[in-house]
Order: C-alpha cells, then sequence, then structure tokens
C-alpha cells in the first residue's frame, strides 16, 4: 500500500504520481510522537493532481504541524472529473521529482482528505465487502487492522469475479 502523510513534500508526491497508476492513496497520521500511524481518509490521484498544478499552496517546512499562510484551495478547484492538461502535469511532475528545491516544500493534504472515507478491518467478511463495494459505488476501501493501522487497499479489480476466484481457488481447494 503506498500511503501519505498529512505533511507531505513536492517531491514526493511528484515521484508517487509518476511511479503509479493508483487511482486513490489513503493518508495517515501520527496522534501522538510516541504512538502509530492511524488512518485519516483517503485522497483521490485527480485531486492529488490539482493540488500540484497550484504552487502558491506549497510551503516550507516548519518545525511543528501547523501550516501557515495560504488558504486551502476551494472543492471546485480539486474536484474534477479528468485532468484538463496532461502534458503540462506531466511536465510538471518531473520538474518536482528532480529539482531539489520541491524536497524542502510541503503541501498540507488535511484540509483535502476525505475524512468520511469508508474502511474495513482485515478479517472482514468477503462477501460484505462485495455487497458494501456495489451498493456504495465505492472506488477503493481501506484496509485497517484492530490498531486502525492501513493494512491493505481494496479496489474494485480486486473484486472482480475472475481474478477473485483465481486467488481463492487454492483456499477452496482441499489439499
Amino acid at each position: 500500500v503506498r500511503i501519505l502523510h498529512l505533511k507531505e513534500t513536492v517531491a514526493s508526491l511528484a515521484r508517487l504520481l509518476a511511479s503509479t497508476s493508483h487511482g486513490g492513496f489513503p493518508v495517515v497520521c501520527r496522534p501522538k510522537p510516541d504512538h502509530p500511524e492511524v488512518f485519516q481518509g483517503t485522497i483521490k490521484r485527480l485531486e492529488l493532481c490539482m493540488l500540484l498544478e497550484n504552487e502558491h499552496i506549497f510551503e516550507p517546512e516548519t518545525n511543528d504541524e501547523s501550516f501557515s499562510s495560504s488558504p486551502p484551495l476551494s472543492y471546485e478547484k480539486i474536484t474534477v472529473e479528468k485532468l484538463p492538461n496532461l502534458s503540462r502535469l506531466t511536465t510538471l511532475l518531473n520538474r518536482y521529482a528532480t529539482d531539489p528545491q520541491y524536497q524542502q516544500l510541503f503541501i498540507n493534504l488535511e484540509p483535502y482528505i476525505n475524512k468520511s472515507a469508508m474502511s474495513v478491518q482485515a478479517h472482514f467478511s468477503l462477501q460484505r465487502t462485495y455487497i458494501i463495494f456495489r451498493t456504495l459505488g465505492l472506488r477503493h476501501l481501506t484496509v485497517v487492522d484492530l490498531q486502525n493501522r492501513v493494512v491493505g487497499m481494496i479496489t474494485r479489480k480486486d473484486l472482480m469475479p475472475f481474478p477473485l476466484e483465481e486467488r481463492l481457488r487454492p483456499q477452496l481447494v482441499p489439499q
């Protein structure tokens, strides 16, 4: 699972988007310094792309977890059906991933994550997971352990009949 933190460098986001085709990512945070990272919500690939097209929201690192000046982008600005200019985004991702200055600039993802994203426990029923996907029209579902730490992501492709049957066959056929 490729997880994101509430505070991510521009360079790491650019490398992530350039190296994966995932449609969504779980976002985690550490509630206290000595606690493990726990699931906070999800963010879609398109939303990350739209954030990276708005350089004015990039901020330098601060010692604490707070962010300063720039107000968050409006909902309308980051929720799009498709990317307006794919070639421009590709150029930006290459620049962000290679230019050292973007290692020092961060994006606060907190205002943009879906904090009401569904998640299921690691030992949740496969049948119920399938029903949840179908009835809610989900694209991804985060899998967490008992401490709410991310352990996986289920996508619609994972629940398609043929691949699912292939994965289950070894468990269903008696040895």
